[in-house]
C-alpha cells in the first residue's frame, strides 16, 4: 500500500477512534449492559456508520490498541485481518507496519 495512502487510512481511523472514546465517556455509568452507538472505525472517508456494542464489547476491542471495530466489508484485506464478528460488524486487527502505527497512534497510550 502506498505510504500516503496508508498514512491517510491511519489518521481517519484515529479520528474515529477518538470520537468513540468521547462517546464511551459520556455514558451514564451504571448502564453497562446498555447498547450503545460508536461510529465505524474504518478507514473509508464520509463514513458515518454506526456499530452498536456494550461498553464492555467495545473495551474487549480497545484492549489491543492494534484492534478496530467496523461495519462487516469495511474491512481492507491488504493491512488488517479479521479476528472476530457478528453479522452486522467486524474486529479487525491492523497487519505489519499499519499495525505498528495503529498501537503508536492509540489516543489512551498518550
Amino acid at each position: 500500500m502506498d505510504d500516503d495512502l496508508s498514512l491517510r487510512l491511519v489518521a481517519n481511523e484515529r479520528v474515529f477512534r477518538e470520537v468513540n472514546e468521547g462517546i464511551e465517556r459520556g455514558q451514564w455509568p451504571g448502564e453497562p449492559d446498555t447498547p450503545v452507538g460508536f461510529r465505524c472505525e474504518c478507514a473509508r472517508l464520509g463514513c458515518n456508520m454506526l456499530v452498536t456494542l456494550t461498553l464492555p464489547e467495545y473495551e474487549q476491542v480497545r484492549a489491543n490498541p492494534r484492534r478496530f471495530v467496523m461495519i462487516r466489508g469495511h474491512e481492507l484485506a491488504e493491512v488488517e485481518r479479521i479476528v472476530a464478528g457478528t453479522p452486522a460488524y467486524v474486529i479487525v486487527e491492523k497487519t505489519g507496519e499499519e499495525g505498528e502505527r495503529a498501537r503508536a497512534d492509540d489516543p489512551r497510550s498518550e
